[in-house]
Order: structure tokens, then sequence, then C-alpha cells
């Protein structure tokens, strides 16, 4: 299988998609115990969640496990929030702590994952940022991201509905983070947070250069909102995940017009 799938669209919003993919080479799928090989950290379904609701946009997807290695985490292995429970470049544990190998992976195998992985989904995505932003005079990053609900090792109680990240309003323009929080906002029945316990991981911050005419957010959804269960099998709930549709299709659409009103003049 290619790490990476790329859907090139003609727009200047670009869908990232780095921690849905479920392929694990058999060699590190050996060193997996039980509950690693549930790859349970998954951003589950979040393709088919995104699939469609915006025309033009560039999807660049990861179709490696998190657990092989997290294309978003610093590639130094420095942590995104020093003094904060988190996983690591390479996961040795799920989101609630648990061990997820037999044998942790060597200082090699982390440096040949990093390399067959991790720089190539950000070689294909770098190119694409780069492509979009020549062909537009902006491009602008949506980092789909989803996770459990609860998760007590990481944050305390319910996570809200959406979780928006922008670093502190340093990798994107405010107009584009306000159009989202202005979205999720009216969004009747759901929660909302703007830089929340998920301020963005290294895709976001690497890539968010507004004065470049680069920006990058980040939106981490709760799985309640989705799943039929946040526990395996991780369904997919068709009728809530409908609903769920209707909203992001209205904030990538929020994004686009932010674009092409409150954004022009940044484009000449």
């Amino acid at each position: 299988m290619t790490p990476v799938t790329v859907i090139r669209g003609s727009g200047p919003i670009i869908l990232g998609q780095p921690h849905s993919g479920t392929y694990v080479p058999e060699d590190i799928r050996a060193d997996l115990n039980t509950l690693g090989q549930e790859l349970s950290d998954t951003d589950w379904h979040v393709p088919a969640l995104y699939d469609g609701l915006l025309e033009g946009a560039t999807i660049v997807r990861a179709n490696f496990s998190r657990y092989v290695i997290d294309a978003n985490r610093d590639p130094s292995g420095k942590s995104l929030y020093p003094g904060q429970n988190t996983t690591e470049l390479v996961p040795l544990t799920t989101f609630d702590g648990a061990p997820i190998w037999t044998r942790p992976p060597s200082a090699g195998s982390i440096a040949h994952r990093l390399a067959a992985f991790h720089q190539a989904y950000h070689a294909v995505l770098e190119a694409e940022v780069k492509r979009v932003r020549a062909e537009h005079g902006i491009a602008v990053l949506y980092d789909c991201h989803s996770i459990r609900s609860c998760i007590p090792h990481l944050f305390d109680g319910d996570l809200p509905d959406f979780n928006i990240g922008d670093n502190g309003g340093t990798t994107c323009h405010s107009a584009i983070t306000e159009a989202v929080a202005r979205v999720c906002a009216d969004a009747e029945g759901y929660s909302h947070v703007v830089n929340g316990r998920f301020k963005g991981g290294w895709t976001t911050r690497h890539y968010g250069r507004p004065k470049e005419n680069i920006h990058a957010i980040q939106m981490e959804l709760a799985q309640r909102n989705y799943l039929r269960e946040e526990v395996h099998p991780f369904r997919y709930d068709p009728e809530q995940s409908a609903k769920l549709r209707e909203v992001l299709r209205d904030v990538l659409k929020a994004i686009q017009h932010t674009i092409n009103t409150d954004l022009r003049s940044l484009k000449q």
C-alpha cells in the first residue's frame, strides 16, 4: 500500500487527514500486542465524514496507522504539550496510557518509519500546499481529526463536540478561526471550544504561516457524534453522521467565503 493518498482539487483549501489510516506493515504488526492491534486511537471514518463536502478541495491522507508513526508529531520527538499526557512520535501506549507493544520499536526502526512514512506524508502535503498557494495566492490547510469523547488520561470530563485549534491565533488569520467558530456556535445541539485541550498539532504549527499566505487550522471532533460506539469495532453511524456532515459542510463553506471576501487582499 502506498503511504499517502492525494486527491488533487482545484480550490484553495486542503484537507489534511493524518490519522485515519489503518495500514500496518506485517513486521511492525508482529510487535504490537493484542490491544495495539485494535488500533483504537485511529481517527475512525474521518474520510467518510468529509467526503464530497467541498467541491475543489484537495485531500492529503496518510494511509498508515498512527501506531506505525504519528504524522502529526514533531519529527524531532519534541512534545506538543509539555507537562501534559500525550503520545510520542511512535506511540508506546494508547491514549489511556496502556502499552501497545510486545517489543518497543528500536531507534533504527523509528528512523526507518520516519523516512518511509512521516517524511513521505509531509513531502506530499508540502508540495500540495506550495501548489495551491502558487495557483491561488493563498492556501488554507484544514487538518481533520477526531478522538474519543472521554479520555481521563488526556483531559478532564467530556470533550466539546468541535475543538478548533490555531495555536493561540498564530497559524491562521483570525477571520478564518472566527468563521469556523461562528458556524460551530450556531450549530444547534453541539458545543465548541477554540484552543482548548487541542490547540493544533505539529502539522498546524509547522505549516501555518499567515504572513506567507499559508493558513492552517485544526478541527478535532468528538467521536460520540458520528460513531455507534466509541469502542471496538468503532462502527459508523449514518444518521448521526449526516447531521454532523451538514455542520462540517457549513464550516468548509465559511472558510471558502472568508478566503473570497475577508482575505481577498491577502492573495494579491
